[in-house]
């Protein structure tokens, strides 16, 4: 690839991936890796520019992560944010200490030398602080540009050396001028030209998967989510019909999906699909099934088999593509290590390596957001890639209790009515993911002159922008009641519908 990168080392910030996103936004490219990326790797690579992400740590701890002190000779623009700002003021002979003034939160900085990196700004700017140590001496050959009340430097610089350090965190939407700031310090000192655009990248994934399948052919696994169709159609504008994508209807789909994705994808954009009727097989598998993680691991395996069983049905595939994200790779390399495991992910992950394929993931590098402007560099239909996630088990995790045929028809028309009146109320696109629930439990309701004894189903309905934490949405009172009336009076087998407002954390967004 030929566009300029900058460098992100990862020190274990909760914000490490939000600090690649907004360089992203400025069309610049940028990679994260682990702090202790070698000195071969980093001048291999060629970036523009160094930012060294926040962390949990103090310099001055036995086993801290600190990067490597050579990483400042290498004549490049470096960043240090928060913890990153600590470790150039241990590594080039400032110092650090621990304060009983410790900032968390908002709070109100003054700029007294502005250099390229606050250029433009006001003196006093209103910044998000996230640090119990702090900075109490710039190295030698440095100026302190910035203070608070509670800390005589809250950023430092060597504009001859091109080092820059901050002790607040200018990715987050709290600090003002963040994106300014970031916006100085990659055109105004790394030189960024800006030249991160999808229709190259898309240009470059095609020339790459052409190399890596020659003259075989490529299969994926299409869910009919944004993912797995942007990757089928950048497999079909790479290598035509030697791609096919295999479509697996599980039985646990909304209303009418399986349908609707054949005919978007293979009736709309000519992408070569084979479609599996493997409903009967999934539910009874299902059958009896109550735990929420068992259900994960029955629907995961099922699914496996039956992969397994049309992959070698495809005469000379050797190749299978993934739609892997750039969360994920980060995650899977992160500093912090394996995370505490709340639940096994929603979408089911790579595949067996018995199945003999070699791996293509066009996706790798792209965020969720990229991934829908590379969907419409593609021509995909809107349709597609505003449609909000959904996750691998389907409606099984959205049915309470044990998954039956007659569940999941009842939960397919409750939540079809939900987005229906979503859609055309225009708060579809307003929310970040709403769906249904089916509760395993009845309660007593009134219908003309009879007592009914039926179920409940409740609405869920949140905002969010990275789906790590989230808001409940504040629906419209009017729009929760039509959909109420319409559930019960149209769903056989509904006498009442609640609405959850509770966020993310203390719970999650789905409900198993």
């Amino acid at each position: 690839m030929n566009h300029q990168t900058v460098l992100i080392l990862d020190f274990g910030s909760q914000f490490t991936q939000l600090i690649a996103r907004r360089v992203r936004e400025n069309q610049v490219y940028c990679e994260v890796h682990p702090f202790d990326l070698p000195l071969e790797e980093i001048r291999r690579r060629r970036p523009i520019g160094v930012i060294l992400s926040g962390g949990p740590q103090s310099v001055y701890e036995e086993g801290a992560a600190l990067a490597d002190p050579r990483l400042f000779e290498l004549k490049l623009p470096a960043l240090g944010i928060c913890y990153g700002m600590q470790i150039m003021a241990h590594l080039l002979g400032g110092s650090v200490e621990g304060s009983q003034q410790r900032e968390y939160g908002r709070a109100e900085i003054t700029i007294s030398e502005p250099g390229r990196l606050f250029a433009g700004l006001s003196p006093q700017q209103t910044v998000w602080m996230s640090h119990g140590d702090r900075v109490n001496g710039a190295p030698p050959g440095f100026r302190a540009s910035a203070t608070t009340r509670n800390a005589p430097i809250v950023a430092f610089e060597n504009e001859e050396r091109r080092i820059y350090g901050i002790q607040f965190h200018p990715e987050v939407v709290h600090t003002v001028a963040g994106g300014e700031i970031l916006r100085n310090f990659l055109f105004g000192v790394c030189g960024a030209r800006g030249d991160w655009r999808m229709a190259s990248y898309l240009e470059e994934a095609v020339v790459t998967i052409r190399s890596q399948v020659g003259e075989g052919r490529v299969i994926c696994a299409l869910s009919g989510g944004v993912d797995s169709s942007v990757v089928a159609a950048l497999l079909k504008r790479a290598v035509g019909e030697r791609s096919t994508a295999i479509f697996v209807d599980n039985g646990v789909l909304r209303k009418d999906e399986a349908v609707q994705v054949v005919h978007s994808l293979r009736d709309g954009l000519g992408i070569p699909i084979r479609a599996v009727d493997a409903r009967q097989r999934f539910l009874g598998e299902l059958a009896g099934v109550e735990e929420p993680e068992n259900k994960r691991k029955v629907i995961g395996r099922v699914f496996i088999d039956v992969f397994k069983d049309e992959a070698k049905a495809t005469e000379g595939a050797h190749w299978l593509a993934q739609g892997t994200l750039y969360p994920d790779v980060i995650e899977s390399v992160s500093v912090k290590g394996p995370s505490a495991v709340i639940k096994t992910h929603h979408n089911v992950g790579g595949l067996p390596a018995e199945l003999g394929f070699e791996l293509i993931e066009p996706l790798r590098f792209l965020f969720k957001d990229e991934v829908r402007q590379l969907g419409r560099e593609l021509g995909l239909p809107e349709q597609i890639l505003t449609r909000h996630p959904f996750p691998g088990p389907g409606l099984a995790v959205r049915i309470l209790g044990e998954v039956t045929v007659e569940r999941v028809a009842l939960l397919q028309e409750a939540d079809a009515i939900f987005l229906h009146e979503l859609r055309e109320s225009g708060w579809y696109e307003k929310v970040s993911q709403a769906f249904a629930v089916l509760l395993p439990v009845k309660s007593v309701g009134v219908m003309g002159d009879f007592r009914t004894y039926e179920s409940v189903i409740a609405l869920r309905a949140v905002e969010t922008q990275d789906f790590m934490t989230a808001d409940w949405s504040p629906l419209p009172y009017e729009l929760l009641g039509r959909v109420a009336n319409r559930i019960v009076n149209e769903v056989k087998g509904v006498n009442r519908v609640v609405y959850d407002v509770t966020s993310k954390p203390p719970a999650t967004i789905e409900w198993e």
